[in-house]
């Protein structure tokens, strides 16, 4: 048997893991972050169980200084303090590799990659075949035909092994330890390497496939010609000194016997024990089966929604752990597929029950193109019929009139997975619903918001099953008709069992009101909204288009002679040299962790008066943005056989309740600035017949923040119909109404917005422009005036201290894991986050709640007026103009009363013939 021995670079693989999932980290119910850990023990199942390696250790750093850092004192001196979940991370992450039973190594004055430089040059001797586990591309310079760099797949990419014919290749070089002297040029900002100034690595790459090594380049450089010779003449020394710090050392003093790595067997107890504290309970269940769920009673506390470093999640989690979860094949079940002779049967079998869940076989994923094949019923677990329709036109109709009936009872609770996309499908053929709805998507999502939703995630964590669709390519042929209906039967088998488990969940955690009240009934509001699209001028959108590119060209021009030449306007690094090694804006400019100059939109913002040019490239880049995000693609987005565009909107995407869209997105759409408006311009009425009616709520969160704070200060602005920046200004300077300067407005409005989002004197400072002392009187000042938005902002942080949560006024709740944070900048980031998702997330209820509402009112009344959008806090409308004095008090009368606040609710109302004219 062959000698396989696997070296894993700890730091590197956890790092990895942990900002693998930044955006959405993984939390237990106590708030750890267990995205490191999560990730690592990934890693190392995925080698255990697909590699079969006979010997395995994983190799830490340590905090003591090594050679490189007495030979370059500013050696990895970039570096950020390790996050502080991290930090508390690495314990664990020791603990689990010890329940694994694995050697873990460490020494003092060497770093990782020396200790496994060592270990794999004494085991090519001993006859090993070698794996060194890391994502560092440093790495590729130990490779042999003996040892191998073994990266760990990312985000569904699949793991890569690289020999030394993959290092060559992908370097361009002759010999692996070559990727020392590539390395020694181009430098690395991670280690803060410093290379040889304005050599890259295609540059690098070239220089040593043209000298061999650094020595022979500076032996030679007479060879080089222009700024790279003088580049690389003034900076010999760093060269070598660079080469020297890239080179791992494969003579560490590491006395270790690799015999004594040999894989030994694991501890499950302690595994098992990990898993419960950690709710790692899908990996549980796939490691010990129903043995981990059912003999201690574990939590089913789901595990990511992201994607983490090691694992594609497209694919069921722990799919590539082991087998263990139960499928179709290990239960007992009753499927069976219905001849069109007992439908009848079926449908009265469904009224008699009052409760059932469904799901659909369609020939295409969008709704708009498919055709319904089948319609699947579930009444009880494990038992599911299958309705084939007809592949006759009208006899398909005519069952599919049979199901509209059968949906039009509102006695009726119809269950799914993703309800909104198969009603899609329905609408799109003429079925429209008025039953009562259960997705268990949109329940999941209220009781774990940062969380998966899809159907195979849940099935696995809730259910300690694996659904079909989760099966490997090729284990599955989907053009087999009765594979097809087996997956569809399943699919409602599986969300009524869903249905089982979360109901009684949402009345634990006091969500049914969000999920039965808002969620559930905008369902069908949403599903009319997508099956109308909007009307949008292309050739408007064209011409624009042209104008804008004209504008951008121009810019470019000014840019570039502002600038004194031309550069890539679309490279930061290039910019930042222009703005801070050209131009030197400023003496000390940001850096990105990278190393280079921060050019984001903030810091030109900030830089907006420092020189012309700022504003010239804020301007371009606006406008680049706007004409590939809107102008070039939206037209592509028109459906041919509508001529409309039809976006789907996500209930799930937002941790706040807020709507997004996609396909394309149209929420983003500029407002503030010309050019976005202009793009409204091209959103326009159906016909002759009809115009489009926006309907905005005015200044919604600071009337929000009114009512939660019990302002009368501002409760009573807002009842006397005063312009609220204005009033707040009065307060603030201590002046009259009718004395407030535009100055004053302005900077009482700016503190008005920026006060839902905790904002700073500092932050403040820099968006009025003003000394940061005057920014922090001016907050004071306004606390004193108004001492209920204070009192709001330090009860909802304790609250959110005290419970870990915070809430809306309908209850929807949104997590705050960083709360308490022992580290500051975090605690204050989730504290900002605290005040405000009570603030917008009571908004985005508020628009819901109006949207169903309007969308029953519309169809109770007959009305041919649709709902076609919702953008933040506005609804667009296709208005036949005949119904215009109905529809505004309807939509009026919605929106004010969708929730109860003591504040008066303002709706601005307005007609046109196209989106701008209307807003």
């Amino acid at each position: 048997m062959s000698k396989k021995l696997f070296l894993l670079d700890a730091f590197a693989l956890i790092y990895r893991a942990h900002f693998a999932l930044i955006q959405r980290p993984i939390f237990t119910s106590k708030g750890v972050n267990t995205s490191a850990l999560y990730g690592f023990t990934q890693t190392l199942l995925q080698i255990l169980n697909e590699q079969k390696p006979t010997h395995i250790a994983v190799v830490f750093d340590t905090d003591a200084p090594t050679q490189r850092h007495k030979d370059f004192a500013d050696y990895k001196s970039q570096r950020q303090a390790m996050p502080e979940d991290l930090s508390a991370a690495i314990p664990h992450v020791r603990r689990m590799i010890e329940a694994f039973n694995i050697t873990s190594i460490e020494c003092d004055g060497c770093e990782a990659d020396d200790i496994i430089g060592t270990l794999v040059k004494v085991a090519e001797k001993e006859g090993f075949t070698s794996y060194m586990v890391t994502p560092d591309k440093d790495f590729g310079q130990l490779v042999t035909e003996r040892t191998f760099l073994y990266k760990p797949s990312r985000m569904g990419d699949g793991i890569e092994i690289m020999g030394v014919k993959e290092i060559l290749a992908r370097w361009g070089i002759e010999r692996t330890e070559q990727v020392t002297d590539i390395l020694g040029l181009m430098g690395d900002t991670s280690d803060n390497i410093p290379g040889v100034p304005g050599i890259g690595e295609k540059t690098a790459s070239k220089l040593i496939a043209q000298f061999g090594s650094v020595e022979n380049l500076l032996a030679r450089s007479g060879e080089l010609k222009g700024k790279i010779k003088d580049n690389v003449e003034a900076n010999r020394d760093i060269a070598l000194l660079s080469k020297r710090l890239a080179t791992i050392l494969c003579d560490s003093p590491v006395s270790l016997d690799i015999e004594k790595l040999k894989l030994r067997e694991r501890n499950d107890e302690a595994i098992k024990t990990l898993c419960v504290e950690f709710e790692f309970n899908t990996l549980g269940r796939r490691l010990y089966g129903d043995e981990f769920k059912a003999g201690r009673g574990f939590s089913t506390a789901p595990e990511p929604k992201s994607k983490t470093a090691e694992l594609d999640f497209d694919k069921p989690a722990e799919a590539q752990v082991a087998t263990d979860l139960k499928s179709l094949k290990d239960i007992a079940h009753d499927y069976r597929v219905v001849p069109p002779a007992e439908t009848s049967v079926v449908f009265k079998n469904l009224l008699e029950k009052k409760r059932f869940s469904f799901a659909l076989e369609c020939s295409n994923p969008d709704p708009k193109q498919t055709c319904i094949t089948g319609l699947t019923f579930a009444l009880e677990p494990h038992k599911a019929v299958f309705l084939e329709l007809p592949k006759d036109e009208d006899s398909r109709k005519a069952l599919l009139n049979k199901f509209t009936s059968l949906l039009g009872d509102a006695s009726l609770e119809v269950i799914g997975h993703d309800l909104k996309r198969a009603l899609g499908a329905l609408r799109w053929s003429g079925v429209c619903v008025n039953a009562t709805l259960f997705d268990t998507m949109l329940a999941h999502s209220l009781l774990e918001p940062d969380m998966r939703h899809s159907l195979q995630y849940l099935a696995e964590a809730c259910l300690g099953y694996s659904p079909m669709a989760a099966a490997a390519p090729g284990e599955l042929n989907l053009s087999a008709p009765e594979q097809t209906r087996e997956r569809a039967m399943e699919e409602a088998d599986l969300a009524l069992q869903l249905h089982d488990v979360l109901r009684p969940q949402l009345k634990e955690k006091q969500q049914e009101k969000v999920f039965y009240e808002i969620e559930a009934k905008l369902i069908p509001a949403l599903v009319e909204m997508e099956y109308e699209g909007i009307r949008v001028d292309a050739k408007a959108l064209g011409e624009f288009g042209e104008q804008l590119g004209r504008e951008i060209l121009k810019g470019e021009k000014e840019i570039y002679e502002m600038a004194g030449g031309e550069f890539n306007l679309n490279s930061p690094k290039q910019l930042g040299e222009v703005l801070f090694e050209r131009l030197k804006l400023v003496e000390k400019a940001k850096k990105t962790k990278t190393g280079q100059y921060a050019t984001n939109e903030q810091v030109l913002q900030e830089l907006a008066d420092a020189h012309p040019v700022v504003q010239k490239i804020l301007y371009y880049r606006g406008a680049t943005k706007l004409k590939s995000t809107y102008v070039d693609t939206l037209p592509g987005a028109i459906w041919l056989k509508s001529g409309r565009i039809h976006t789907s909107f996500r209930q799930t995407d937002t941790s706040t309740g807020r709507l997004a869209s996609d396909n394309p997105n149209l929420q983003n759409i500029p407002i503030r600035t010309e050019q976005g408006r202009e793009i409204r311009k091209a959103f326009v009425a159906r016909d002759e017949g009809y115009r489009l009616m926006s309907a905005d709520y005015s200044q919604i969160e600071l009337r929000i923040i009114a009512a939660l704070g019990k302002e009368t200060g501002l409760i009573e602005a807002f009842q006397q119909n005063l312009d609220i920046h204005t009033a707040t200004a009065a307060r603030v300077f201590g002046v009259f109404l009718d004395l407030v300067t535009p100055e004053m407005r302005r900077k009482a409005k700016m503190v008005n917005y920026g006060i839902a989002y905790g904002i700073s004197a500092f932050g403040l400072a820099q968006r009025l422009g003003i000394p940061r002392k005057e920014a922090a009187e001016i907050i004071e000042h306004y606390f004193k005036q108004f001492p209920g938005v204070r009192r709001y902002m330090s009860e909802t942080i304790e609250f959110a201290r005290e419970h870990g949560y915070v809430e809306t006024v309908t209850g929807r709740r949104r997590y705050m894991r960083d709360i308490r944070s022992s580290n500051a900048t975090v605690r204050s980031g989730a504290e900002r986050n605290a005040i405000n998702a009570p603030i917008q997330g009571t908004a985005a209820d508020m628009i819901k709640i109006a949207m169903g509402n309007i969308h029953r009112e519309i169809c109770q009344r007959g009305l041919k007026t649709r709902i076609l959008l919702t953008v933040h806090d506005e609804l667009v409308f296709d208005l036949y103009q005949p119904e215009e004095a109905e529809m505004r008090i309807v939509v009026e009368d919605k929106m004010r009363n969708a929730i109860a606040l003591e504040v008066p609710i303002v709706v601005e109302i307005g007609v046109g013939q196209n989106w701008l004219e209307a807003h």
